[in-house]
């Protein structure tokens, strides 16, 4: 099952279900059935029957058997077994229900409320037919997303997840029906309202998605919920981007509040929680990866959604490091005697409250946290879709932790794509947004926002083998740098060699290597003529598996040029014998890291002793490669003084002495 929202445990009991389902869902805007909407229809209510789930599906006539009306014979007392018997009525005839799996069509019931119990729309007819069969959940599939808060058209409308009648009554005003059909939002309200209050949940929510019903059977926050008790969820009410953002920010301040050994303790408990429950995170962690690869992602994606073995032992020992490192808060960087008697000091200082916005990676989660504990900042996370129940469970995990010292409330993790938008417009609670991901991730985040952003956006990243490398050397390092882990940011996306290497044979021992492993070659447009591979589209791409591109150049200048046309600032290795090749290279490559004999996969905050990194910085303002708690730290002063006042400077006299740092 995927991450549960809170307010939707209840699907957990349900066994019988009514789905409705309007003409405006299941045809065209011709008129015309739309087939792949009702073959998705279909598929979802047989999936429910495999898995047990009672089901009765109530759609239009207009769909089935034209504009004819049917007569509701009253089904009191009446079992979801009780209507394998004919239970409608068509102009006299009457409707047997579909096979023994318990789902059947009631067609068109389009009649107004009279003495005969007949109801006004099938909207309020399915809502009677729940309450009389007591069933579990009734759903009621519309052309929208659910209920809003104002019309469509209006850019500050937001989807309401869960209706709370003295909250939203007077908040919402209903536009116009749909273009087919009878009661409109107005008459699914009516009849949610109605089968809520008397004890029937109900889910508004969109038909024309694939899997809304079961996602809806699965407790995900799609649609809108109706429920009786939805009043009294006061503690699991939805919380507004600026309400969690506010509270981060309250609980980072008390956490700076705490000594050096009680958030060094917090560290120490987090890790044991996570070996603790290490079992627990594989189990929603592997239900991640068979869910991403059923639904046929990329095998890079699924490598950085693995959990693998060994990975959480990695995570807990890389938070006890953090944790036995030097306290960063509160750090004296300069001490100045401004005057007699006047001490100025520069002190680290944390951030405030970060964003953190990443895809795929569960592993990040627990990284970003403890680096944002160890720094002292509050953290909203935001992991992407296919890895839903693994950054559940670790932020379950993680806040469980840090309850009874600093509150959950630190680290939000906000669950819908919805609520993004909402928070980088929080410049003045949000102090820092740093996306992980793909280049478009990064770009939408950096025009959306006037929050400060750090990241990058690819990881282009090229080891150049010069004339005078020592060949034995730079095959473990080439082969390094692309296949221990292809889908990382610092893998080697391009392979440049000297052209020297041609004649020597040193470019075709890297091929052959490269090719041993599995690799595929594309070349640029020398490499590909002389090596008869396909030649790459661009240079500039990453392919985060185990392919890359290979140019030959002229000499380490060329490589340089190259480098800086083509990469992304991320990485860029040498390797090379001759000291003042190398320094030529380390010296005017303009990348976060530049590298000499080395593999460009030691890009790491923990490989660099940082502990850990909430992602590798290309941006040149504020941090820059991998970034660890320092990169989330700034400055602030703090002025002691013994009565002093400006006065037009008479009366002090400045001596702007520096003084030790322990004094």
């Amino acid at each position: 099952m995927d991450c549960m929202d809170p307010t939707r445990a209840f699907v957990k009991d349900v066994k019988r279900v009514i789905v409705k389902v309007g003409t405006a869902v299941v045809t065209r805007a011709d008129g015309r059935l739309a087939l792949g909407r009702l073959g998705a229809l279909c598929e979802q209510i047989k999936e429910l029957n495999s898995r047990g789930y009672e089901v009765i599906l109530v759609t239009s006539g207009a769909v089935g058997v034209g504009r004819q009306r049917l007569r509701y014979r009253r089904l009191v007392n009446s079992s979801f077994a009780d209507l394998q018997k004919p239970q409608v009525e068509l102009d006299g005839k009457a409707c047997a229900s579909v096979g023994q799996s318990g789902l059947m069509a009631l067609y068109d019931a389009l009649f107004s409320q009279d003495s005969s119990g007949i109801f006004w729309d099938n909207d309020s007819l399915a809502a009677l037919l729940a309450l009389e069969l007591k069933a579990d959940l009734l759903v009621l599939l519309s052309d929208v997303e659910g209920l809003y808060s104002g019309p469509p058209s209006d850019p500050h409308s937001k989807l309401i997840h869960t209706y709370i009648k003295e909250k939203h009554q007077g908040e919402i005003t209903f536009g116009d029906k749909s273009r087919v059909g009878r009661g409109g939002m107005t008459a699914k309200v009516k009849a949610a309202v109605y089968a809520a209050y008397a004890g029937i949940p109900v889910v508004i929510t969109s038909g024309f998605a694939t899997d809304n019903i079961i996602k809806a059977l699965q407790g995900e926050r799609v649609g809108t919920l109706f429920h009786q008790d939805a009043h009294l969820w006061t503690p699991l009410k939805e919380v507004g981007a600026r309400d969690m953002a506010v509270a981060a920010r309250d609980c980072s301040r008390r956490l700076q509040g705490l000594t050096s050994q009680d958030r060094r303790k917090i560290l120490l408990d987090i890790a044991d929680a996570l070996e603790a429950n290490e079992n627990l995170i594989k189990v929603e962690n592997e239900a991640d990866v068979a869910a991403a690869q059923q639904a046929g992602y990329e095998k890079s994606l699924i490598s950085r959604l693995a959990l693998k073995a060994g990975k959480i032992s990695s995570l807990a020992k890389s938070i006890r490091v953090l944790a036995n490192m030097d306290d960063p808060i509160g750090k004296v960087l300069k001490k100045t005697e401004l005057a007699d008697g006047m001490i100025l000091e520069k002190t680290s200082s944390p951030l405030g409250v970060l964003l953190i916005v990443f895809e795929s990676r569960p592993d990040a989660l627990v990284q970003i946290a403890s680096l944002a504990i160890r720094s002292g900042n509050g953290l909203l996370l935001k992991g992407g879709k296919e890895a839903k129940r693994s950054n559940a469970i670790l932020h379950k995990v993680i806040t469980e932790a840090i309850l009874d010292t600093v509150g959950e409330k630190l680290i939000g993790l906000v669950t819908s794509r919805e609520e993004i938008p909402d928070l980088l417009k929080l410049d003045d609670v949000i102090d820092l947004v740093i996306p992980r991901g793909s280049n478009k991730l990064v770009s939408q985040i950096k025009s959306s926002t006037k929050i400060p952003v750090l990241g990058h956006a690819d990881g282009i990243c090229h080891v150049y083998v010069d004339k005078s490398a020592n060949m034995d050397m730079a095959k473990k390092i080439v082969l390094d740098a692309k296949i221990d882990y292809p889908a990382a940011c610092n893998a080697m996306e391009t392979l440049l060699v000297h052209k020297d290497l041609v004649k020597t044979g040193g470019l075709n021992d890297l091929i052959v290597e490269l090719r041993t492993e599995g690799v595929t070659l594309y070349g640029g447009p020398r490499a590909s003529t002389l090596l008869n591979i396909t030649e790459a589209p661009t240079f500039h791409h990453e392919y985060n598996s185990m392919a890359c591109t290979v140019e030959i150049v002229d000499d380490v200048l060329a490589a340089i040029d190259h480098i800086h046309r083509h990469g992304s600032a991320h990485t860029d290795c040498i390797i090379a014998e001759e000291r003042e090749v190398a320094e030529i290279f380390l010296q005017k490559v303009d990348s976060a890291a530049v590298f000499h004999n080395a593999s460009t996969r030691f890009c790491d905050g923990a490989r660099f002793g940082l502990g850990a990194e909430v992602g590798i910085s290309t941006s040149r303002i504020h941090a820059r490669g991998p970034v660890g708690v320092e990169g989330l730290l700034t400055t602030r002063w703090i002025l002691r003084g013994s009565g002093q006042v400006v006065d037009g400077d008479k009366g002090v006299i400045y001596t702007h002495k520096d003084l030790p740092l322990q004094s």
